[in-house]
């Protein structure tokens, strides 16, 4: 498979019209402190079968100015993706599963202070 697993997961999290606008990227490009972030960053993973199924795992921070608001978005997320992606059909892509490698945890950033929640899924996909 030759798929990019932060752009099918970042068109799938922007088509649910859950999050802020423009919140959910795959890169911080452009990015200013204070704006609301849900950034996915591609891990690590490897191939399960082989030319039919990919394993990629895929850390998520959550950036808001408010530490409740950071934790909330985080738990949201993670609960869609964990409840709501398998099964989903994005941009070609079959999403068959996603399983929690680390839930939501607390690291304000260092440099601007800002309140963040990251952790960590393995999306286990094909083609569609």
């Amino acid at each position: 498979m030759n798929r990019d697993p932060v752009a099918f997961l970042v068109k799938y999290l922007r088509s649910l019209n859950a999050y802020p606008a423009n919140a959910v990227t795959g890169d911080l490009v452009g990015r200013e402190p204070g704006q609301t972030t849900i950034y996915l960053e591609h891990s690590g993973g490897f191939r399960m079968v082989r030319y039919r199924m990919d394993r990629a795992d895929i850390e998520y921070d959550v950036y808001h100015l408010d530490r409740e608001q950071a934790a909330r978005l985080a738990h949201d997320l993670r609960a869609r993706l964990l409840e709501e992606a398998p099964g989903t059909a994005v941009d070609g892509v079959l999403v068959l599963d996603v399983a929690e490698i680390s839930s939501p945890r607390y690291y304000p950033d260092t440099t601007s202070r800002e309140h963040v929640y990251g952790g960590e899924i393995s999306v286990f996909y094909t083609d569609a």
